[in-house]
C-alpha cells in the first residue's frame, strides 16, 4: 500500500502531480518526476528551497505545517520551504511559495546549498538538493490553512532555545540549516537591517 498517498486528507492534493526537477549529486538536471514519487520510498534528489524571512524586530518567522502535511506533519520549521517546478527558476519558485504560503513577499539573499536525506516514519522521505535563502517582511502575514497550522515571530535567541528544548517538534532541514545559519551566515542575516 502507498503510504504517502493514504496517510490522510493530502492524497487529494493536486500539487502532488507537479513535475518536480530530479537531479546527480552535482545538481545537474537528471529528469522530471511527480512530486509524490519523488517523496516516496527513500526519495528521489530533486530540487528544493528553504526560506528563513525575518521581520524589522530581527525575529524569524517560523511555521507549524499543516496537519494535512503527509510528511512531519505539524512539525514546526523555517519560514517556507519547497520545490521548483519543471521549467520554473529558483526565484520565480521561492517569491511564488512565499505568496501562496504566508501571503508576503520580499527581496531574497541566496546563501548556499546542500544535499540531504531524511525519512519520515514509513510514510517517505525528503532527499533534497536544496537551496537556502534568507529575506526581510512586514509582519502583517495571510497563511494558506492547508499549508500551514500555525505561525510565530520568534527571536534569534529564542530559536536557539527551541532548538535544544524542543528538537523532536522541529522539522530535520530546519535543524540543519539553522546551525548552518548560525555557525556560517549570522553576518549575513545581520546585513538584512543595516
Amino acid at each position: 500500500m502507498n503510504q504517502w498517498v493514504n496517510s490522510g486528507p493530502d492524497h487529494s492534493d493536486p500539487s502532488l502531480k507537479d513535475m518536480l526537477v530530479t537531479v546527480d549529486k552535482n545538481d545537474d538536471v537528471i529528469g522530471y518526476e511527480t512530486k509524490l514519487r519523488c517523496h516516496q520510498g527513500q526519495g528521489i534528489l530533486h530540487r528544493a528551497f528553504s526560506l528563513f524571512v525575518f521581520n524589522s524586530k530581527q525575529e524569524l518567522l517560523v511555521q507549524q505545517r499543516s496537519a494535512l502535511k503527509p510528511l512531519w506533519p505539524l512539525f514546526w520549521s523555517n519560514s517556507v520551504c519547497s520545490h521548483p517546478r519543471q521549467d520554473e527558476s529558483f526565484e520565480k519558485a521561492v517569491n511564488r511559495r512565499l505568496q501562496e504560503e504566508i501571503g508576503a513577499s520580499s527581496q531574497l539573499i541566496y546563501l548556499y546549498q546542500f544535499e540531504y536525506q531524511a525519512a519520515y516514519l514509513d510514510v517517505g522521505a525528503e532527499h533534497e538538493m536544496c537551496s537556502v535563502y534568507i529575506g526581510k517582511i512586514e509582519p502583517t502575514i495571510c497563511v494558506d490553512p492547508a499549508e500551514v497550522a500555525d505561525t510565530q515571530f520568534m527571536s534569534i535567541e529564542a530559536v536557539n532555545r527551541l532548538m535544544i528544548a524542543s528538537p523532536e517538534r522541529l522539522t530535520p532541514w530546519f535543524k540543519m540549516e539553522w546551525k548552518k545559519l548560525m555557525s556560517d551566515h549570522r553576518q549575513d542575516i545581520d546585513a538584512l537591517f543595516r
